[in-house]
């Protein structure tokens, strides 16, 4: 296994703060992300977590990770992120095989994974509606729009809750997950 060089650990700071800005605001906030995601995998002696990084003529051009939770069971994907110009290449489904892949291997069952829907006007049908309303009948008629639910539900994941108003008023986090 081969770690990230500094730079290479910069690039992909740099991407979350260019593609995910909502969650990773400053590169100060997206570098501590990438340094404890790294940080974890090389101290993690029960090799329980994991950082996949893809490269090209030596750049990082997308990058996931993963985190245990109940007892390795289930795996969270966090996060998924791939450069705005390698996007639509098949990389992010890549990514997401191979993580899949690798808690697998380690033992896990389940893979889940949050997505807030928090742009101001919304992305998804599950935006700035009342949740508290017939919320599986909501989820069985849901448009994932321009929203990253879509990527996921085409690569297997399924809605398996939301959480109204985590990011203010109207605006959700959905959780999705497939079997491994």
């Amino acid at each position: 296994m081969q770690t990230l060089n500094p730079e290479q650990r910069k690039q992909a700071a740099q991407m979350l703060t260019d593609e995910l800005p909502l969650g990773w605001p400053t590169f100060d906030d997206a570098i501590e992300e990438v340094n404890e995601r790294i940080d974890i995998i090389e101290t993690d002696g029960k090799g329980t977590s994991m950082f996949l990084a893809a490269v090209e003529n030596g750049e990082v051009i997308g990058w996931t990770g993963i985190l245990p939770s109940y007892n390795g069971n289930v795996y969270e994907l966090h996060p998924l992120v791939v450069r705005s110009d390698q996007q639509r290449k098949g990389i992010g489904a890549k990514l997401v095989h191979a993580i899949e892949e690798e808690a697998r291997k380690l033992g896990g069952l389940t893979m889940h994974l949050g997505a807030d829907d928090e742009e101001p006007e919304g992305e998804t049908s599950l935006a700035n509606t009342n949740l508290y309303e017939d919320l599986p009948k909501q989820i069985e008629n849901f448009k994932p729009g321009t929203h990253q639910t879509a990527f996921y539900i085409k690569n297997g994941y399924k809605i398996i809750g939301v959480m109204p108003d985590a990011n203010g008023p109207g605006k959700p986090d959905i959780f999705l997950a497939k079997r491994l």
